[in-house]
């Protein structure tokens, strides 16, 4: 997912002047085609992400339309004055590529897991929040960002993601997305936690219960009215997501059920990381797998709300 990015980014500058990449502490050799073909286009900064995002403002002020690309933990926590002052406040055309989605980066532990990074750039105002499920949606996502207005956080996964998304499904800011329909429970999903939630589905058609998959790669705008149509029909929501419980896409769908007054309760559960920094060291599957993060237990309790 990483690489279609950084490839789409050099891509799409070459069709545009007015399109800037600001690296901060790449690895050497990282868009070295970019580099020195576009020289005045690109720059790499160092570690200094309260500077790059200054910086980045400036240009965007001055007509640029600015690619910006770090680890996540780094473009947000460290930086996060700068995002709502620098760019939200001025709705700067900057473009915040964030490395390492969730627990990508498990075994750096937790200051390189980007495990509250949706709750707080979905708070920022103007700031549109995207986290694509695959490398070919990723394709789409960029080509959408040259002419939205404002600032846009793009969460990117580990890489080498499955795809799950259909090769022909145009790519809107602010849509939603059935992958399989359901009449019983709907798995709300955003990111690469759409291929979990498509095989809990299948393991619940095996039992008789139609789940289906919806995937959410815009938490912010958020289409509140297509979600609603979706959930009205099912006996339980699900939401799924590599991000803290708390402030993601599950506080964004319990929004939603809590004012939309639907004539029949629903079951409701966020499936997410805890309210913790991660308590335990491995890999990301096994990170995951320790916060039920895997089809089998979402299907279980997916099935366990749906009253069977």
């Amino acid at each position: 997912m990483r690489a279609t990015c950084l490839e789409m980014v050099y891509q799409l500058a070459k069709n545009d002047e007015r399109i800037v990449f600001i690296g901060s502490d790449l690895g050497v050799g990282t868009l070295n085609k970019f580099k020195n073909e576009m020289p005045d286009q690109f720059f790499m900064e160092g570690i200094s992400e309260a500077h790059v995002i200054g910086m980045a403002a400036g240009m965007a002020m001055e007509g640029r339309i600015v690619y910006v690309n770090t680890i996540a933990t780094f473009l947000t926590r460290r930086c996060y004055e700068q995002l709502a002052v620098d760019l939200c406040m001025h709705r700067a055309n900057v473009r915040l590529l964030a490395n390492g989605a969730g627990v990508a980066y498990a075994p750096l532990g937790p200051t390189h897991q980007a495990t509250e990074d949706l709750a707080i750039l979905r708070a920022l105002p103007g700031m549109a929040v995207v986290a694509p499920a695959d490398a070919t949606e990723m394709e789409r996502v960029m080509a959408a960002t040259v002419e939205y207005p404002g600032p846009i956080y793009i969460r990117q996964g580990r890489g080498g993601d499955p795809v799950v998304t259909p090769p022909d499904q145009e790519f809107r800011i602010g849509q939603v997305y059935l992958l399989r329909p359901g009449k019983d429970v709907l798995f709300v999903t955003t990111g690469t936690m759409a291929k979990a939630a498509l095989d809990a589905a299948e393991l619940l058609a095996a039992r008789g219960l139609h789940a289906g998959v919806v995937h959410v790669p815009t938490l912010k705008p958020l289409d509140v009215e297509a979600l609603k149509a979706l959930m009205a029909p099912v006996r339980a929501v699900l939401t799924v997501e590599e991000h803290s419980v708390i402030g993601g896409l599950g506080s964004a769908v319990a929004e939603i059920l809590a004012e939309a007054a639907f004539l029949s309760p629903k079951g409701f559960a966020r499936l997410g990381i805890p309210d913790v920094f991660a308590d335990q060291y491995g890999s990301q599957a096994t990170l995951l797998a320790h916060w039920d993060l895997t089809p089998e237990p979402m299907a279980r309790r997916a099935a366990t709300l749906a009253g069977l």
